[in-house]
């Protein structure tokens, strides 16, 4: 209730001051309301930033796992699947929306 009651005087005060005329040389006071206090604001991880994209039907892409090291005991045809990216499966992509890219 406190809280309404600070928010009425302050638009009073802003009332007041706006309706005040500025004298010469002077510039017109117009104080700005306090905002209500909000949840802050959800940063996206710095490293699911390098990994994932986002494509434009919200589906998640990502690179394959698996080429880091021990490629001489892959087939040929493990290492040449492996290349470029792939789209993840919708549960997961969904995860990593939600969790580590809330702002796309």
């Amino acid at each position: 209730m406190a809280a309404g009651l600070k928010s009425i005087s302050t638009l009073m005060a802003i009332t007041l001051m706006a309706s005040t005329p500025a004298g010469p040389g002077r510039k017109a006071c117009v104080r700005a309301a306090s905002k209500e206090s909000k949840m802050p604001k959800l940063k996206t991880k710095s490293g699911a930033k390098k990994r994932f994209k986002i494509t434009a039907g919200g589906h998640v892409k990502s690179a394959m796992a698996g080429k880091r090291h021990g490629m001489i005991k892959r087939t040929n045809k493990q290492i040449r699947q492996h290349r470029g990216t792939r789209v993840m499966f919708k549960a997961d992509g969904d995860n990593i929306i939600k969790f580590f890219l809330p702002n796309g």
